[in-house]
């Protein structure tokens, strides 16, 4: 009998095979007594078993695909670098030598401690950021019962022949495992926990595995050996289904790829609807890496840069000449092409460096306490200044845009414009070559940026709307919690009166408008978007095709009518069904 099974759709594609179930080795955690020697023998054991799992996360980094995108390893040095983080892993040292007890009741311990302190945060990434604590934890907590001589594979119980083609069901999967699914030619993975926003989710697209999470009771049900058919599309899992229905699926397969073939012909044609509307597709990059991804689709320049990882991991902040030398380097490979860079948004799911959150203390509340420009414009010589002046003087290299974040009021854009017009002063004073005209720009993801749109558009130069905040503030949502994700809903009238508000705000200012979340790149939206009067999109470089197709088959004129509808809409039934009729 065919069993059907809905999850989280996290990455497209269709696999068919054999069911795989992952089921990880229960450790014992539970406190065992040590005396005084063999507390001295446990902190060697925990030691030990570090080395161990960092051997097996390089090993299982040198087996990345060297054309993978850029965040593919930059997950796993993530890891790497907690693994090489005295704080993080000194604490269970402490513990062991403190309390007496053995190493997997200490690490268990240090784990709880982390999640409670991750638990009093309010913001989008949180779970993501707490899944990164565990997997690290989990693999040196596995690492404790593994000698050094299982080799790599340990580390992620995925490895051999066998696993080629299947489809692996499991509770969880690190962002270790996907990569070494990946190596290892896994079709596909189902999940009973993550989000769309969890690092596995990310990588599993990146590498084109389709996933689908968030289906709980997976491993209660399916049974390996079973022939599964997932459609990473719509988040459904079918276990033995009938030969009809998985003819049904290897013809979908098929399109597929076809469809895959098809996309990269429009690589160098120019994203002109079909009526003529010009169209700017940016893409959102985090570190120099991703440029490879955004050459190989020919994107119109970078929107959105995300300068946070030049912060992360380190005990001190980058100075002036770090920062130039990091823009000339991107600004070179862009050969031209705009770059816009966010200035830095620490605060929230990105850790403020120790030394800078020990001057005012720490926030009861990061996502609504100094995060981004709060941030900057309360340490403007440590954190604000530097980067600016960076900016500024790599702007003789090349286009440049300057994107303020966390913007809620045109006095915070009026402060920034205050301190920039000041390190230009400087500039010219130090006789320092310069572009004078560089634009700067406002981020609208909160709700009050949205309301006085208007009054940012008259100080700013152009605006650029980031839905993955907007719509978490304005529904007051967590989208990776599962049991509120629900909600998240970027159909909601209150988020896209705000969206339109913004869009308004910026066209009676002529002042340009663009849209950098992850509405940007999801094809369900791109003429809802368009028909809202968006002509700037920055999205994922891998999406960046997908929209391309759409909009140069859409006629803006028509959609405008439709999107002016849609805004009017008063069921959600109503509106989805709007929805269906523009993307017919």
């Amino acid at each position: 009998m065919t069993l059907s099974f809905s999850g989280i759709a996290v990455s497209s594609g269709i696999a068919i095979g054999e069911a795989l179930t992952l089921r990880r080795d229960t450790i014992d955690v539970s406190p065992r007594e040590l005396d005084k020697k063999e507390t001295t023998a446990e902190v060697r054991r925990l030691k030990r078993a570090l080395k161990t799992a960092r051997t097996q996360l390089l090993s299982v980094r040198d087996n990345i695909p060297k054309d993978a995108p850029a965040d593919v390893s930059a997950f796993i040095e993530t890891h790497i670098l907690m693994l090489d983080d005295t704080l993080f892993i000194g604490r269970p040292v402490e513990i062991i030598k403190s309390e007496r007890i053995n190493a997997e009741a200490a690490l268990q311990r240090q784990k709880e401690e982390l999640s409670r302190a991750f638990d009093a945060m309010e913001d989008r990434y949180l779970a993501t950021r707490i899944d990164d604590v565990n997997h690290v934890i989990d693999s040196v907590m596995q690492a404790l019962g593994t000698s050094e001589e299982q080799g790599s594979d340990s580390a992620t119980g995925i490895g051999g022949d066998h696993w080629s083609g299947r489809i692996v069901v499991s509770d969880d999967l690190t962002p270790a495992d996907t990569i070494a699914m990946q190596h290892h030619g896994v079709a596909g993975f189902v999940t009973e926990s993550g989000g769309p926003l969890s690092h596995t989710a990310i990588l599993a697209r990146s590498l084109g595995i389709p996933a689908i999470v968030g289906v709980h009771g997976a491993r209660r049900y399916i049974k390996a050996g079973e022939i599964l058919a997932v459609d990473g599309r719509s988040g459904i899992v079918l276990a033995e289904a009938t030969d009809s229905t998985l003819a049904d699926f290897r013809e979908a397969q098929k399109r597929q790829r076809q469809e895959t073939r098809e996309l990269k012909k429009l690589i160098d044609t120019d994203t002109v609807t079909a009526d003529g509307v010009a169209i700017s597709l940016m893409a959102n990059i985090d570190i120099e890496e991703d440029l490879k991804s955004l050459k190989r689709v020919n994107a119109d320049g970078v929107g959105l840069y995300r300068t946070e990882f030049l912060y992360l991991n380190r005990d001190t902040t980058p100075d002036e000449a770090e920062h130039l030398r990091v823009y000339q380097r991107v600004l070179r490979a862009l050969k031209g092409a705009p770059l816009t860079i966010r200035t830095v948004d620490l605060g929230a799911d990105k850790m403020v460096p120790s030394h800078i959150a020990s001057n005012k203390g720490s926030d009861r509340n990061p996502a609504l306490g100094r995060r981004g420009i709060r941030l900057c414009l309360s340490e403007p010589e440590e954190l604000f200044l530097p980067q600016l002046r960076a900016i500024f003087r790599a702007s003789s290299k090349g286009p440049i845009r300057i994107l303020l974040p966390m913007l809620t009021s045109a006095d915070e854009a009026r402060q920034c414009m205050t301190l920039i017009d000041q390190v230009r002063t400087q500039l010219r004073e130090d006789g320092v070559d310069f572009d004078e005209s560089v634009p700067v720009g406002g981020m609208i993801e909160v709700p009050a940026a949205a309301i006085v749109a208007e009054h940012l558009a008259a100080e700013l130069d152009f605006l650029s709307i980031g839905t993955n905040d907007l719509i978490q503030y304005t529904l007051a949502i967590d989208r990776v919690d599962d049991q509120v994700n629900y909600l998240y809903d970027p159909l909601n009238p209150a988020v896209l009166s705000l969206i339109h508000n913004s869009i308004d705000a910026g066209r009676k200012a002529s002042v340009p408008v663009s849209l950098c979340g992850e509405m940007a790149g999801d094809v369900r939206y791109v003429r809802l978007l368009l028909g809202l009067g968006l002509t700037e999109l920055s999205m994922p470089p891998n999406l960046l095709l997908q929209v391309k197709e759409i909009l140069i088959s859409s006629r803006r004129s028509k959609l405008k009518r439709q999107a002016m509808a849609f805004l009017s809409a008063a069921t959600r039934e109503e509106r989805e069904r709007l929805l269906d009729r523009i993307n017919s």
